[in-house]
């Protein structure tokens, strides 16, 4: 059976309050963080889509698609990410993930029913199409916690290995990694 075409989605929003600037422009072995994911994702995916705040004016080698939300808030860019999405199935991957790889993003489509996660969930993720209902009334009533919005969904989870799913929230983070 073939693969389903996939979407990745790269959300790129985010206060970043804790890092202090925008984590998308912070570097890692030589690229930034924006230009890991993106590659992450051409690598998993047919088409991929950058979702953030276009009033942010950062400058990344790639377009991006504003979220339509003053609301700063993961949801918000998987609502947008899920609407602008010509698949079925995206998968989406934060920008201050990375050390996730193409063949995570892969089983997360894979493990998709309406969504996917994680061990540590709410994100990296997959959705499809299918959940695009109740993510838009969850983010239209303000109800943006992600972890919650999976409680309606039929749901898959698959464990990996949890250093792939490190989190960078502040330059000590990223100085680990590097």
């Amino acid at each position: 059976m073939a693969r389903p075409r996939l979407t990745g989605v790269l959300l790129v929003g985010g206060a970043s309050t804790r890092f202090g600037s925008p984590k998308a422009l912070a570097p890692l072995a030589g690229e930034t963080l924006a230009t890991r994911a993106w590659r992450a994702l051409g690598e998993a995916c047919d088409e991929r889509i950058a979702v953030g705040k276009r009033k942010d004016a950062l400058q990344l080698p790639f377009e991006l698609l504003d979220d339509g939300s003053e609301i700063r808030a993961a949801l918000a860019g998987v609502v947008a990410g899920l609407r602008a999405a010509s698949s079925e199935l995206a998968v989406v991957l934060p920008v201050d993930t990375p050390l996730v790889t193409p063949s995570l993003l892969r089983k997360l489509a894979a493990a998709c029913a309406e969504a996917a996660v994680t061990q540590t969930g709410p994100l990296p993720a997959a959705f499809a199409r299918a959940a695009l209902p109740v993510l838009e009334r969850r983010l239209h009533e303000g109800r943006l916690a992600l972890h919650e919005a999976l409680e309606e969904l039929e749901t898959g989870r698959i464990t990996v290995d949890a250093e792939l799913l490190t989190n960078v929230n502040t330059p000590d983070d990223l100085r680990r990694l590097g």
